[in-house]
């Protein structure tokens, strides 16, 4: 549990401050775009008041929050009780962290901040997201592909037949 707290922790700080320093220092929600390696890498104003890219925009706030804590919850709980690879808490850690990170621009904001935005090849990208989201994908991802229960697993019906 002590990588999964750590993982979280970071990965709350980090959204936070990168949001703090964008957004806030550097005042990307007045001057709304910063190219910062165009097109690979664009700093763009955005308020995500929906789920991801905008889907479930109307949404009440208060539902966005619930659910994401619920799940934060339920996440929490499965990685407490499974024996887990490392690999596995930290990816844990990282989706309840970024989810955290999000909840919090809801209650402060009533959206999320949004800030990074990638283009490439000639494909304009119009969506934004966060780092709090990149947390989020990458923790999904690592406990899809590593979040097995590493004990060995029970028997079924008891004694082996001889």
């Amino acid at each position: 549990m002590r990588l999964l707290t750590i993982s979280a922790i970071a990965a709350f700080l980090i959204d936070q401050i990168s949001k703090y320093v964008v957004i806030h220092m550097w005042q990307l929600w007045r001057v709304r775009e910063i190219d910062v390696l165009p097109p690979v890498l664009n700093f763009r104003y955005g308020e995500n008041r929906g789920i991801n890219f905008g889907l479930g925009d109307g949404i009440s706030v208060w539902v966005l929050i619930i659910l994401a804590v619920v799940i934060s919850l339920g996440v929490l709980i499965w990685a407490w009780r499974a024996k887990l690879r490392r690999i596995a808490m930290i990816s844990a850690g990282l989706l309840i962290g970024g989810a955290i990170a999000n909840v919090l621009d809801r209650l402060i904001y009533g959206y999320v901040l949004d800030f990074l935005n990638n283009s490439c090849c000639g494909f304009n990208n119009p969506f934004v997201y966060n780092v709090a989201d990149v947390f989020i994908f990458a923790g999904a991802i690592g406990l899809i592909f590593f979040g097995d229960d590493t004990r060995k697993p029970a028997k079924a019906g008891g004694k082996k037949p001889k």
